[in-house]
């Protein structure tokens, strides 16, 4: 919601000034060199990023407008989540949960927390790593250490969709002077006709410029700077995981195995200690 208001202010902002200055708004009504600039800068998108980045740019998106899917509804479902998987592997022992972490799309006790279970690599990360535990009994340390190293992997493919984002930011202006130069050639191709045609083309020109720049810093680029902050706030959501799991590892209780992840998650999206312990009541 902020960030269609943000929008809406870069928009407004510039028209009001533009008409302000007595400029005329169907001057600025140039769609082919919309179709020069946006075309062209989607298909360098295309070639510059493999097809698996394009699907994360194109599905975090929505979530510039919307907010992130990791609100605080979210992270209370997770810890309520790892404390029912802890709790019922410490009371009936792993077997217990192995059905649970081999197929948590049918599990009952997965589907107890929808909001998680659609995040299935939050879900895949948490079951992959307790049934290592499960399998092999590996000390704290060297569970820590192979999560350490998925999560590293994992940050680069989260900061994946903001970098694309920012290359198409940066090359936003470029293809504005494209626009301008293919329009500077179409004013040439008219000199010795009417002075107000020669006029127009050039005008066309220009705006293809001020579409470029505007376009690049207004938008791509704002937005880039919103999907890195998405994708580092996804990131809290393993980070809760792996410090719950290096918990239950060393031998904590449930309930202190979901407190150390909870002070991980971001502040504004943390539930309290006392929300936590009155969520985790109607676990018990």
């Amino acid at each position: 919601m902020f960030a269609f208001a943000g929008f809406l202010v870069v928009i407004v902002s510039v028209v009001t000034g533009y008409l302000a200055s007595h400029g005329s708004l169907l001057a600025l009504w140039q769609p082919f060199e919309v179709v020069i600039i946006c075309g062209a800068a989607l298909g360098a998108f295309m070639v510059a990023n493999p097809f698996s980045v394009q699907k994360k740019v194109f599905a975090m998106l929505p979530q510039v407008f919307s907010g992130s899917r990791h609100n605080k509804h979210f992270y209370a479902q997770l810890l309520g989540l790892m404390y029912c998987l802890f709790q019922k592997s410490r009371q009936n022992g792993f077997l217990s949960i192995e059905e649970d972490i081999e197929s948590p799309l049918t599990s009952e006790l997965f589907n107890r927390f929808p909001e998680v279970l659609r995040d299935h690599e939050v879900v895949h990360f948490l079951t992959d790593n307790y049934r290592i535990f499960t399998l092999t009994g590996l000390p704290a340390y060297e569970i820590e250490a192979i999560m350490d190293n998925e999560i590293e992997q994992i940050q680069e493919e989260l900061a994946a969709p903001s970098h694309a984002m920012t290359r198409v930011a940066e090359g936003l202006p470029g293809f504005g002077i494209v626009a301008a130069v293919l329009g500077i050639v179409i004013t040439m191709g008219s000199i010795g006709g009417p002075i107000e045609a020669i006029g127009v083309h050039v005008a066309a020109a220009l705006v293809g410029t001020f579409l470029g720049i505007f376009l690049g810093y207004g938008f791509a680029g704002p937005a880039a700077s919103h999907m890195e902050s998405l994708g580092a706030h996804e990131l809290k959501a393993y980070l809760c995981v792996k410090a719950s799991l290096s918990a239950i590892v060393s031998g904590y209780a449930p309930p202190v195995a979901v407190e150390t992840g909870r002070k991980l998650l971001p502040p504004d999206m943390r539930p309290s200690f006392i929300e936590l312990a009155d969520d985790l009541k109607q676990y018990r």
